[in-house]
């Protein structure tokens, strides 16, 4: 689904250090480019029909409208995550070398947008967002810090002599991951391996192998992603009838999953829903 980001008045993006904290993500879009750089620990993320495996150092663009989710994360994983308007993009990125950055999906640019910076490459952008950072309050000297910020890691990224590891997808597993994306009537074990083309046990291995994640796991994620759109701010909808509708069989079973992929109970959910509408 596409997420509306928000920004401090008069600024062109943001910039903040993010850290696993147990809870799984869902898979969005935006409107926005968004550069991540991590820190430490390690994370894979599905982008596309493509799974990049994210360690330290490692440099990831993600394009506006480009549908991606992060799995498999380790415990210690934090990343610099930096987004950039797209007003801001066009003002920095006006060359044949940098306007790339100005694309949006559909349909994908071509080449591979994951790369490990070096060692010192990385630690001078280290030190460039912990700055920016800090500028976050004055308008003018952040957007003109992010503009920098946004050039500087390009450069880096160009600079990259190897693409990070990229793994594609076998034709059964983006089948499967299609499907659960999109089709929420068909999420049974079963019938996702008869449609992929797979034995159930021979795709739940190759799901697992190639993303990291069990397939039961993201198959869990699809269904919450599917309720939080079904929901909306929860004005006309149950949260019963939505779970059921969105593929849960049970309202405990939606309670437990829900909890486990956001980090908080259902009840919450609603209260932060309804208090966002006053």
């Amino acid at each position: 689904m596409e997420e509306r980001l928000s920004f401090r008045p008069g600024h062109e993006g943001f910039v903040a250090i993010w850290a696993y904290r147990g809870k799984d993500h869902t898979r969005h879009r935006h409107r926005e480019l968004e550069l991540n750089l991590t820190i430490r620990g390690t994370g894979r993320y599905l982008v596309g029909d493509r799974c990049y495996f994210m360690s330290r150092d490692v440099l990831l663009w993600l394009f506006p409208g480009q549908d991606h989710v992060l799995v498999d994360q380790s415990p210690g994983l934090e990343m610099w995550v930096l987004v950039f308007t797209p007003e801001l993009v066009a003002r920095t990125c006006a060359t044949p070398e940098t306007n790339v950055l100005n694309e949006r999906l559909p349909p994908s640019p071509a080449g591979r947008f994951c790369v490990p910076a070096g060692r010192e490459d990385a630690q001078r952008l280290h030190a460039l967002f912990a700055e920016l950072r800090a500028l976050e309050g004055n308008a003018f000297l952040f957007n003109a810090g992010l503009s920098w910020a946004l050039a500087q890691a390009w450069e880096v990224h160009c600079r990259s002599q190897a693409g990070a590891a990229a793994t594609e997808l076998h034709p059964a597993v983006e089948r499967a991951v299609r499907m659960m994306r999109e089709d929420q009537t068909e999420l049974r074990l079963g019938a996702l391996a008869r449609k992929a083309g797979l034995s159930p046990s021979h795709l739940s291995r190759a799901f697992k192998q190639q993303t990291g994640v069990p397939l039961a796991r993201f198959r869990n994620q699809c269904r919450v992603e599917r309720f939080l759109a079904l929901y909306g701010e929860g004005r006309r909808r149950g949260l019963l009838d939505t779970a059921l509708d969105a593929g849960f069989g049970s309202y405990p079973q939606f309670h437990r999953v829900f909890k486990e992929v956001m980090g908080y109970a259902p009840a919450e959910h609603r209260r932060r829903a309804r208090e966002a509408q006053e």
